[in-house]
């Protein structure tokens, strides 16, 4: 299966070097680029890309405003942020506007590879480390905590467990540890509490945990 993709940025070059390397990997075509935000919208709009490859700090209509955009539209692409910096206010911004993770833009060729493939598994690119930071984030940046909504009470204890879990950065198999059950048991688990708070994946997950204070900065499992 080949993975459409969509390269967003506003420096032509950063394009170009993206593109020229993506386009040797057999499972990957890039089917068009961007310059900022606008003309985002309008290409994923024409190609219905699978992934967008998106920067944050554009002129016009930035990666924040953007991803949102994208991601409340139907068919919606996967966003991939691409940042400079780790965690600046951007990405903290295109993460809960719904992008699917992000990575640096000096990572590794095989980095950005997986990074690709992962997000259009359908999979967040979050590590336990960086969620954890994320939710510090949270801590300094975010509006008050809502109260929990009735959407919490539908839960499970086990379910409400492993969604704290799954805040707090905690990977399938770190999780099926921590309790002593199979990771099919927690990816099942996992399923049914995305499912039943209308969660895309554990991005949101994090979001909603910290929002309705399910998760506190600085706790440890």
């Amino acid at each position: 299966m080949t993975i459409r993709l969509l390269i967003v940025d506003d420096q032509e070059l950063i394009r170009t070097g993206f593109r020229l390397f993506l386009q040797t990997q057999p499972d990957l075509e890039v089917v068009g680029e961007a310059a900022d935000g606008h003309d985002a919208l309008t290409r994923a709009a024409e190609l219905r890309p699978d992934v967008v490859l998106m920067d944050v700090r554009m002129p016009s209509m930035d990666g924040v405003e953007a991803t949102s955009r994208l991601t409340t539209a139907g068919p919606t692409p996967r966003v991939l942020i691409l940042t400079t910096y780790d965690l600046d206010e951007y990405v903290f911004g295109a993460l809960r506007a719904g992008a699917s993770g992000f990575l640096l833009k000096d990572a590794s060729r095989e980095r950005l590879l997986e990074a690709i493939r992962v997000v259009h598994s359908g999979e967040a690119l979050l590590s336990p480390s960086i969620t954890r930071r994320l939710i510090e984030d949270f801590a300094a940046r975010a509006a008050p905590r809502r109260a929990p909504t009735a959407l919490l009470a539908g839960l499970t204890p086990r379910e409400r467990e492993v969604l704290l879990l799954v805040a707090r950065g905690l990977s399938n198999p770190e999780i099926a540890a921590h309790l002593v059950v199979t990771e099919a048991t927690v990816k099942s688990h996992v399923g049914s509490v995305f499912a039943k708070l209308h969660l895309r994946d554990r991005v949101q997950a994090v979001v909603f945990a910290y929002e309705h204070g399910i998760v506190q900065p600085g706790s440890s499992v």
